[in-house]
């Protein structure tokens, strides 16, 4: 499964399938981290940016999940602009999108304040999702 398509009909679903339950997995570590990061003594650092590593790490296997024809490399870079997208957004502002940033929802999905930073933590995250979704793909292979 490196980049190819299979020739397998069940093994997209089954692909989207792994990809949706590794985003779970990684939904709740964020989840975690933004609830109990400063109470385990973790720093401001690795709280914020290990958040928005785990965003972006999200976003790639969601979109993986939900077009598994196409290539890491296409998730990637998909995964990538959408990120960037969301945090030049940050830049926009409007009474209804910053009521929005204001709600729980609204700051864990785009945030508040946009940062140069987050981009590379995004990149970051999605490197990882990329390594994630190899070593999930070998081993349901060999």
């Amino acid at each position: 499964m490196h980049g190819t398509q299979s020739t397998n009909p069940v093994a997209p679903l089954q692909l989207s399938l792994v990809r949706a339950a590794l985003a779970l997995v990684v939904i709740a570590c964020g989840l975690f981290l933004r609830r109990y990061g400063f109470p385990l003594g973790l720093s401001a650092f690795v709280v914020k940016y290990g958040g928005s590593l785990l965003w972006a790490t999200m976003v790639f296997l969601l979109v993986g999940a939900l077009l598994p024809q196409l290539t890491r490399t296409q998730v990637a870079g998909i995964a990538a602009a959408i990120a960037i997208v969301v945090e030049l957004s940050r830049l926009v502002h409007t009474p209804w999108l910053d009521a929005f940033r204001l709600t729980t929802a609204g700051a864990l999905l785009l945030g508040r304040i946009f940062s140069l930073w987050n981009i590379v933590a995004y990149f970051v995250g999605i490197i990882l999702g990329t390594w994630l979704d190899r070593v999930v793909a070998m081993r349901r292979v060999g």
